[in-house]
């Protein structure tokens, strides 16, 4: 592919350096990226829905560098460059990430790193894509820095973006091969601060497990309904912590025929009510913006601080 979206010179400050004096104040980085990406619908449409938004990626790039304290410019740059690929069409990245003001009295220039990463390539009959829900990625944000549970991760695809964001995850489930898969993944992308637990959190429907007490800066559940779960979740989030939830609405059943177990299901305003001890801060119901266009409830809400 010779096609390119080129973006230089994106400034941010950054807690970026070996020693704790280095990380306590931010300093200036600079950022620049070569994405290789198909520009034909562009150039056929000359619509900005049909390519890649760069004011999307360079505030992306912004939200990456500033979120978490790196004691390396090399994990920041990799972790800049896994971010993107989770949530853009592009199918290589190169970013040359630099310090501009390094603490280095012999140097009058900058200081840094070029990394080039490719996409991941899946056969045909290889396992289901790892991309994460664009409800998660457009809402990451929102989850303070520090520990997210993610609630029947399977083969953990939100696992690994958070952990590709910088935060420490826990990754649950009761099917022991999907987690060992994931941990798999996670140690050849190099990600040490993402776990896995393998649990059953439905064998006792009358006394679901306890996933901790205010342990939990937040907590993601995506196309998972175990409605006793629910008071456990609550008390699993620290005070400010973020839940973000999504799964199927009783429409997509009716409507699909899926799940095939209506129970399965959220009823309307269902996730509201059996969340209304925190704050909402945003909350839908109806068809999914990106295919397959399932009719879901999206919930992100806040335990008060």
């Amino acid at each position: 592919m010779n096609e390119e979206l080129v973006i230089e010179g994106i400034r941010f400050q950054a807690r970026c350096g070996v020693t704790p004096d280095e990380r306590q104040r931010p300093q200036p980085l600079l950022a620049d990226l070569t994405c290789a990406c198909s520009v034909h619908d562009a150039i056929q449409s000359d619509n900005l829905a049909t390519t890649v938004d760069y004011a999307r990626v360079v505030q992306r790039v912004i939200d990456v560098g500033t979120a978490h304290e790196t004691a390396l410019i090399e994990k920041l740059a990799d972790r800049i460059v896994q971010v993107l690929l989770a949530e853009f069409p592009v199918e290589r990245i190169t970013v040359w990430l630099r310090k501009t003001a390094p603490p280095l009295p012999d140097v009058t220039g900058s200081v840094g790193v070029r990394l080039t990463r490719l996409r991941p390539r899946v056969s045909a009959a290889g396992p289901p894509s790892l991309a994460p829900s664009p409800f998660l990625t457009a809402n990451v944000h929102m989850i303070p820095q520090g520990k997210v549970l993610d609630l029947a991760t399977g083969q953990g695809r939100h696992a690994l973006y958070l952990a590709t964001c910088g935060y420490e995850v826990v990754g649950l489930d009761r099917d022991a091969d999907a987690l060992r898969t994931l941990a798999r993944t996670a140690h050849e992308r190099r990600l040490s601060n993402l776990f896995t637990q393998t649990v059953d959190l439905e064998r006792h429907p009358e006394t679901p497990p306890g996933l901790g007490d205010q342990e939990y800066d937040g907590i993601v559940v995506f196309f998972y309904l175990f409605r006793p779960l629910f008071p456990s979740i609550l008390q699993a989030l620290k005070p400010g912590g973020v839940l973000i939830y999504e799964t199927f609405l009783i429409d997509n059943h009716l409507q699909h025929h899926h799940p095939r177990r209506k129970e399965f299901c959220l009823e309307r305003n269902e996730l509201l009510h059996a969340t209304n001890r925190l704050r909402v801060l945003s909350y839908q119901e109806g068809p999914q913006p990106a295919p397959p266009h399932a009719i879901t409830a999206r919930l992100v809400a806040q335990q008060s601080p």
